[in-house]
This record gives C-alpha cells, sequence and structure tokens, in this order.
C-alpha cells in the first residue's frame, strides 16, 4: 500500500466521520462503471444500514449501462442536477477531481458541510476535507468493503456491489492489478453473500445484439503500428444511430484490442459531441496513463482515458504518430516519449 500525497486520514478516521454524518450524497465520476457504481451503492447500503439518510448521485442525466442495473438501489441513483436534497456530508467514491465530478456534482460538493475522498486514483489536487487515496487498491469498491468492515455492515448487498467493482476493475482478476488481497476480499465478499455467477453474466454475459454489430466494425477498422505492439480502432456517431446502439454496446471494445496476439498497447476512440473519446489498455507495464495524460486525461499505469476535440481521422492519425514516437525511443534505449510532457489536444 502506497497512499497517495493529498491522503490526509485513515479510513478508520472516515469511518468515524461516517459514523457522524446524515444527509449523506455519494457521488461517482462521469460514465461511471461498475466499480463507480458498485462502490456509490454500496456504500450506500452500509449507512442506510446505521439509519442514515443517504443519496447517491450521477453526473449526467443519462442511463446507466444495463449491466449495472442489477445491483440493489441502481433504480434509486439520481442525476445530481435533479437533487434538491439537504446535503450534509458529500462523499466522492472513485472520482478524484471537479473534472470528472462534472458540474452538477461539484455544487452538492460545495454545498456539503464535510466533505469526503475514498479512492485509487492517484492525482496532485486535494478536493475534499477527509481524503484517502490509494493508488495500489484494485478498486474503489475494495477500499469501501474495508470501511464496511470497520462499520460492521458487511451485509450481502454490500458484499454484491463491492464483489461487482472488484470484477469491473480487475477485469474478472485478469489485469495487472489484481493482487493476493484482491482475491482474498473477494473471498470474504463471497462469504458474506456476493454471487459471483450473477455479476459476471449480468455484466459481461448480457450483451445485445448491436453491440456485436459493433464489434464487427471494430473488427474491420483494427488498425496495427509499431511492428505489431500498438493497435488502434473507432466507432463513429453514425455507427452508434445506424445500429441503434448506446453507448454502453461499446464498453467491452477495449478488451477485444488487448487480447490480440502480439498487442502491447491496445486504444479504442469514439466519437462524441465535442470530439472523441478514447481508452488505452496495456497487456504489459507500459505506462498508459502518461500517455493519456499528454490529453488531459489520466486513470491508471496500464488502464487509462482520455478526450480530443479533434475530428477522428486526424486523432487517429496523432495517437499512432505518438505510440510510434514512444515504442521508436523505447528500441533506442532512451527516455520513452510518454515520459515527456505536451499537450496535443
Amino acid at each position: 500500500m502506497a497512499l497517495s500525497p493529498q491522503t490526509n486520514a485513515t479510513l478508520e478516521d472516515i469511518a468515524q466521520v461516517l459514523r457522524e454524518a446524515d444527509d449523506v450524497v455519494i457521488a461517482g465520476h462521469v460514465s461511471p462503471d461498475g466499480d463507480c457504481i458498485g462502490s456509490q451503492l454500496a456504500l450506500m447500503h452500509v449507512l442506510r444500514a446505521l439509519g442514515k439518510t443517504v443519496t447517491c448521485t450521477k453526473a449526467k442525466d443519462d442511463p446507466l449501462d444495463a449491466g449495472i442495473c442489477y445491483l440493489p438501489g441502481a433504480a434509486e441513483i439520481v442525476y445530481a442536477g435533479s437533487f434538491r436534497g439537504r446535503v450534509g456530508t458529500f462523499v466522492a467514491v472513485d472520482v478524484p477531481n471537479a473534472d470528472r465530478m462534472m458540474p452538477a456534482q461539484w455544487k452538492l460538493h460545495e454545498k456539503a458541510k464535510v466533505t469526503v475522498t475514498v479512492d485509487h486514483h492517484e492525482v496532485p489536487e486535494c478536493v475534499a476535507d477527509h481524503n484517502y487515496v490509494d493508488p495500489d487498491s484494485t478498486s474503489a469498491s475494495l477500499l469501501v468493503w474495508k470501511l464496511a468492515g470497520l462499520l460492521g455492515q458487511q451485509t450481502p448487498e454490500v458484499a454484491q456491489c463491492a464483489y461487482t467493482g472488484l470484477m469491473t476493475d480487475s477485469g474478472s482478476f485478469h489485469n495487472q492489478n489484481t493482487t493476493v488481497e484482491a482475491f482474498e476480499l473477494a473471498a470474504q465478499m463471497v462469504r458474506a453473500g456476493a454471487d459471483p455467477s450473477l455479476a459476471a453474466t449480468s455484466m459481461f454475459q448480457s450483451r445485445s445484439l448491436a453491440s456485436v454489430k459493433l464489434q464487427g466494425l471494430v473488427a474491420d477498422r483494427l488498425t496495427f503500428a509499431c511492428d505489431g505492439r500498438f493497435v488502434i480502432s473507432w466507432l463513429t456517431q453514425d455507427d452508434f444511430a445506424r445500429l441503434g446502439a448506446t453507448k454502453a454496446d461499446s464498453e467491452h471494445m477495449i478488451d477485444l484490442l488487448r487480447s490480440l496476439e502480439g498487442v502491447r498497447v491496445a486504444c479504442m476512440l469514439r466519437e462524441q459531441d465535442t470530439g472523441v473519446r478514447g481508452s488505452y489498455r496495456a497487456k504489459d507495464n507500459t505506462d498508459v496513463r502518461t500517455m493519456a495524460m499528454r490529453h488531459h486525461g489520466g486513470g491508471h499505469r496500464a488502464a487509462a482515458g482520455f478526450s480530443t476535440r479533434k475530428p477522428m481521422d486526424l486523432a487517429v492519425s496523432r495517437i499512432i504518430g505518438e505510440w510510434e514516437e514512444f515504442f521508436a525511443a523505447e528500441d533506442a534505449g532512451g527516455e520513452a516519449a510518454g515520459d515527456q510532457p505536451a499537450d496535443r489536444v
């Protein structure tokens, strides 16, 4: 465990803050994944069991991904911009800063008397009164599970939500961030009532026909570079419109790219109204977070995201060029291009 510099509290400290809290709002990041929603709902169940008034919010007024909706309490998550209740304590889970919370949630953060962050994304700024950030943690939900233990509420509902988050961020326990602790705490969650089969079926084995058709387009557009070490593909807004697909239908495409033989780094691009949203995944120890930071993105060493306002064709060519620089520098035995600061948005 290597806590980040902005950590100024222990989990025990935060547990005590939550014991004294009420009118709690729990927020996550924009485009929430299984770890984000699992962490929010797990903590919600913990605090409600302690008699607290708790509301989970989302950054945008968009529907949740279908696979996540099986979690107990998912239907109760509200758009932060529509919330009119009291905000005594604001807790951010799996989200490091204001940009990722988006304005609607940040306004609630500013109204709160007490603010808390529990996360595993290392960032330079400190945005809450009480911060606990462990970049070595496999998932944010793993940290929430530990909090649940400190508060005496490792119930079946909490276990199911936390297990789903842990399963999601570990890539079903096969990503580089999967640790001995992750397996040990997953076993705890199952003993407490989590159903691994239900989580896997809901999150990974309930794909829509539109998702399968999108996968065909992604496969047709596969573009390799750097002697096959890098692969990129993309989807446009027109693709989604023609197939009647949603953003959720494209979530697992990056895993398809990373699974290809010989690939070390995969990049998946999705066109949106404001430009292009990109995801990086590494199969080895390549630091994709540093490369994502070139476009004001971030994340983890092996999994990161970013955005650019460039049109798709320019985004593809620029990103390929950046990785060609990276691997050329690596081959030459010098400083990798990804270690050099740049702003290429």
